[in-house]
């Protein structure tokens, strides 16, 4: 009779084995060469930015302007400007074109970003909480900046979420290679297990 139970024993370990793998979580990917080494070139203007605007000898149009959470933009004589998720190169020649003929004589415009949106940092730091973005910030310095690890933090792992997409992904914290944090990024340090 054992003999017989062979087969059907067997069968049902291999069933269970096959469906072992759906019962397991979503697990982050890592981060790809490109995300690692992403700086603020081709930046996109977000909510929470702040612009400053130049619009040379024309003092009353020159200051500096708020993204709001639409990605709008409100300036004067041609109202409101849609900045969000374009760059600063796009925001500076719409509102070159805006105001050329109409408005002002072959308008010089220079647009630069004064304050970064904020990155957010989560889960085991000792001050989780929303931070105000430096340029050229690696994840590493993002954990420092909250306070570092608690006792119960994943020190070899962190994931990161960029503003521009849902997914999570796997950051290395002991590759040596460093990953550069960029405004509205979210950052997660995870509970290690024992």
């Amino acid at each position: 009779m054992a003999r017989a139970a062979r087969p059907a024993m067997l069968a049902a370990v291999l069933g269970f084995a096959l469906l072992l793998p759906g019962c397991a979580g979503t697990t982050a990917q890592p981060l790809s060469a490109v995300d690692r080494a992403t700086g603020l070139a081709g930046y996109r203007v977000g909510a929470g930015d702040k612009l400053r605007i130049t619009v040379f000898n024309e003092p009353t149009l020159t200051g500096e302007y708020n993204v709001t959470s639409t990605g709008a933009v409100a300036f004067p004589l041609i109202g409101v400007v849609q900045a969000g998720n374009h760059t600063i190169d796009d925001v500076t020649h719409e509102i070159t074109g805006r105001l050329s003929g109409a408005y002002v004589n072959d308008p010089r415009v220079s647009v630069e970003v004064l304050n970064y949106r904020p990155f957010y940092i989560l889960g085991e730091v000792n001050k989780p909480g929303e931070y105000p973005y430096a340029s050229g910030m690696t994840v590493e310095q993002a954990i420092a900046k909250a306070g570092g690890f608690t006792y119960r933090a994943n020190e070899k792992t962190a994931f990161l979420r960029r503003q521009t997409t849902s997914a999570e992904h796997s950051v290395s914290l002991r590759s040596g290679a460093p990953v550069a944090v960029l405004p509205g990024d979210t950052i997660r340090v995870g509970e290690r297990y024992f």
